[in-house]
């Protein structure tokens, strides 16, 4: 699902914006983040080269997570009161307790591993999600969701160039 999703959002704003705002734009969407930005990156669709699709994906994937951490509570405690916003909110929440049990189990490790493995419904979004409704500090936080994110960079760097790389290039 998330392979169609990225083509359809590669094939929507293509023409429109430049390759790059694409795989940025692509990174910061949650559930897709990193991974479906470098996979737009990738030589099977964008063809942008892995150097200058690393630091964009990069960027595009932590600008959301500072939001997350420090307003999340507040916004889901917000929409929370808004009856078209409730079901949402409580969707969140039942997204984050239902992913919490490695983070609080394994702490700094647990939420760095979450981040890291790029699997459906893990990622920065949601790692911040985790740590932010576990009131887990910043100083641990933070670290863990970047190194999450180097992790996840170099796991879909080898599929998206290596693997798909070696079946279109």
């Amino acid at each position: 699902m998330t392979d169609s999703f990225v083509q359809w959002l590669t094939a929507a704003l293509g023409g429109k914006v430049s390759k790059e705002a694409i795989i940025f734009l692509i990174s910061m969407v949650p559930i897709l983040e990193l991974r479906g930005g470098l996979l737009a990156a990738s030589p099977a669709l964008l063809n942008i080269p892995i150097l200058r699709a690393i630091p964009i994906c990069i960027i595009g994937n932590i600008l959301p997570i500072p939001f997350i951490l420090l307003l999340i509570e507040r916004v889901l405690l917000w929409m929370e009161k808004v009856p078209v916003l409730c079901r949402v909110a409580l969707w969140l929440r039942n997204k984050a307790e239902k992913n919490k049990g490695q983070v609080e189990k394994y702490g700094f490790w647990g939420l760095t591993l979450f981040v890291g493995i790029p699997l459906p419904g893990t990622g920065a979004w949601t790692g911040a999600l985790v740590a932010s409704l576990l009131h887990m500090k910043l100083k641990t936080s933070v670290p863990a969701i970047l190194l999450g994110i180097a992790i996840a960079t170099v796991i879909m760097s080898l599929l998206s160039y290596g693997l798909l790389g070696v079946i279109f290039g």
